[in-house]
């Protein structure tokens, strides 16, 4: 009798987005250090005239990830809204199972390279097949489409960073783990060789469950109109568990849609582009962090998304989702800031307890912006952010690496200060909404009267 209840548990749990979640998490985390790795060790020799032996390493591997991401994430564009449209038409599972797909073959090419001492380059290829398949973009709003629909207006910040948590949590556990079986070899096999190809193994799970088991399940709300609503009274002006629903006008909000798009693109240019330079900054002297320092510093990363989730659960109770907005914006802003002055491995890490609740402001935003379209629309207008997030990226990921280059010499840490500063910009036209929403809201109590 416990075995079959036991399979049906297994069978249930399956069936829902929250295990491929924790598995894609885990495999992504060991590519990544793998990849931040390899990376290093076959950028060791370069040279660069003018440069020293360090400076030449920093930018040989710099102008690689400045290449790859670049492509990661222009040649999704057109696959991405190709998925979205599936999506929108019926087809949930689409944005999910085919960027999967990707996933598993350009990691692979990964192992490829290391097992049989390919070029570097050959991950440039990766990169496209990756992207041709929607990748990260379409995955993640696919993710995101699934988690809204399976909830209601109301619940819907606490359920996206439910999402964020277990997504930061296998993340922890996966970075951690990293970097020791990065080390793990046999008499046949070199570093590495294990760890990519438990993250394989990984990303063929999750290829499995998304297509035989993933089930797509919609919540309908109780107001229907809500879905073309602004927000409920409820997730503005008071927790979301004592407050009545409000109200309003149908239709969509441009101008607050605009303004929380304009916010998202700055915050993401902030942190994607400090991001995009802290892996490689670890590596230099003072820090000059080994394998293993490099799993535990991305451990430290995606432990954000669980102080985060924290974060939520606690300040929802007083604050609104413009103000749990500001509180992650403060968070990043002052820990990235301070990430400019580190010289020590432990002032690293105080610069990252820093940083406690820097994930709030995206899923936030990503609330607010599902709850002011119809429910047939959370698939293009979340594609439609995450596409303009890829867009940021074609903007700060040369910026960045070329800031950062050319201040090697005299201010390394420049680009965080740079990163605090766009922050601070990105504070601003969310400060407008929330000015906007309860002038709204009133308006709307008095048409009721």
């Amino acid at each position: 009798m416990v075995m079959p209840i036991l399979c049906q548990t297994a069978f249930t749990v399956f069936r829902h987005i929250e295990p491929i979640i924790v598995l894609e998490q885990l495999a992504s985390t060991l590519f990544d250090t793998a990849l931040q790795v390899v990376v290093r060790d076959r950028c060791a020799n370069a040279t660069f005239p003018g440069r020293s032996k360090e400076d030449s390493q920093q930018k040989a591997m710099t102008d690689f990830f400045m290449t790859y991401n670049l492509i990661i994430r222009l040649v999704p564009i057109l696959p991405s809204l190709l998925l979205a449209r599936l999506s929108d038409r019926g087809w949930r599972k689409a944005p999910i199972v085919v960027p999967l797909s990707g996933y598993l073959l350009s990691r692979a090419a990964l192992l490829l390279v290391l097992s049989l001492s390919l070029p570097l380059e050959v991950m440039f290829g990766a990169a496209v097949v990756f992207g041709l398949s929607g990748g990260y973009c379409s995955y993640w709003s696919g993710v995101m489409t699934l988690a809204s629909l399976s909830s209601t207006a109301s619940d819907r910040s606490k359920v996206l960073m439910r999402v964020e948590l277990l997504y930061g949590a296998a993340g922890v556990v996966g970075s951690l783990a990293s970097g020791h079986l990065f080390l793990l070899y046999s008499s046949t096999l070199g570093d590495g060789i294990i760890l990519l190809i438990v993250s394989i193994v990984l990303y063929v799970l999750c290829l499995v469950l998304s297509t035989a088991l993933l089930q797509v399940k919609q919540v309908s709300n109780k107001e229907p109109e809500d879905d073309g609503h602004l927000l409920s009274h409820a997730s503005v002006d008071a927790p979301a568990a004592d407050a009545p629903a409000v109200d309003a006008p149908a239709g969509k909000n441009m101008v607050n849609i605009v303004l929380l798009f304009a916010a998202a693109m700055l915050y993401n240019f902030a942190v994607g582009g400090a991001v995009e330079i802290l892996g490689v900054f670890v590596m230099k002297a003072p820090l000059s962090w080994n394998t293993t320092q490099v799993g535990y510093g991305n451990a430290a990363g995606c432990m954000i998304f669980l102080t985060s989730f924290f974060g939520v659960i606690v300040f929802r109770r007083c604050f609104s989702d413009v103000m749990l907005i500001l509180i992650g914006m403060v968070s990043f802003a002052s820990g990235i800031f301070f990430m400019s002055f580190v010289k020590t491995t432990a002032m690293f890490y105080l610069a990252r307890s820093l940083n406690l609740f820097a994930l709030i402001p995206m899923p936030t935003i990503r609330s607010l912006l599902s709850q002011q379209v119809p429910a047939s629309s959370y698939g293009t207008i979340l594609t439609s952010l995450q596409l303009g997030l890829k867009f940021a990226g074609l903007a700060y990921i040369p910026a960045f690496t070329k800031i950062y280059q050319g201040t090697l010499d005299w201010f390394p840490g420049f680009v965080f200060t740079l990163s605090s500063i766009f922050t601070v910009l990105g504070m601003i036209p969310i400060s407008i909404v929330g000015c906007r929403l309860p002038q709204r809201q009133q308006y709307v109590r008095i048409q009721g009267d």
